[in-house]
């Protein structure tokens, strides 16, 4: 016996014409969502751009909170220390988009013209390697009170090394023992891009104010 279909009531009309309006919603949003990661993908995701002067201000007070952590009183800065006070540093901020893909794969890739890393260091003297052990136990205990995070932390014969990362930002924050009783402190951003018209050396680097911290240590 055949079968007969009853009409659709109004109420399964507006629930039908509902879903389908629906679908076709979904299937636009997709569309674009697909259009969007498709040129992130070919592209590349965009750097973030900030101001070299100022994150060097910040990770110099970053450096400073950690010495103060550190609680080594007998030690005095190293005016040999080879690293470089407040830097920028572009060497290693590459192409990301599939579109620049023979350049990510070169043996030597090249960097992003105006995108830098921003970095702040010094180094003491005057520390054992005792002393060195105590001073980042201490770091870390007052640090991860604060809210810092530690990425690295290890005591062997090989390093005397504590990484950490404040809240809130994606700088890191680094202190190591080396040979000859030094402690070396540094602080380093990601890669941003820098603003058009930002003051530059003559050397073609962004200007960077003079490096403060450890402030106590400093004429």
């Amino acid at each position: 016996m055949r079968q007969l279909r009853r009409p659709l009531g109004p109420h399964r009309k507006i629930l039908l014409a509902t879903a389908a309006a629906l679908a076709m919603a979904v299937t636009a949003a997709g569309g674009v969502w697909l259009a969007r990661g498709a040129g992130r993908l070919w592209n590349g995701d965009p750097y973030p751009v900030a101001d070299p002067a100022v994150t060097s201000q910040r990770l110099d007070g970053l450096t400073q909170q950690v010495y103060d952590t550190l609680d080594v009183p007998q030690a005095t800065l190293d005016p040999k220390w080879p690293g470089g006070g407040q830097e920028t540093d572009g060497s290693g901020c590459y192409y990301t988009g599939l579109k620049d893909l023979t350049k990510q794969v070169s043996d030597s890739p090249p960097s992003v013209p105006g995108v830098v890393a921003v970095s702040s260091e010094w180094g003491l003297k005057g520390v054992t390697p005792s002393q060195a052990v105590s001073a980042l136990r201490r770091a870390r205990k007052e640090l991860t009170r604060r809210g810092w995070k530690v990425t690295r932390y290890e005591i062997s014969d090989h390093w005397t090394v504590l990484s950490v990362q404040p809240p809130g930002t994606d700088d890191v924050a680094q202190v190591e023992a080396f040979p000859y009783d030094r402690l070396g402190v540094v602080a380093y951003s990601e890669c941003a891009r820098y603003p058009s018209g930002t003051p530059m050396t003559e050397w073609g680097d962004p200007e960077l104010p003079a490096q403060q911290a450890p402030a106590p240590l400093r004429g």
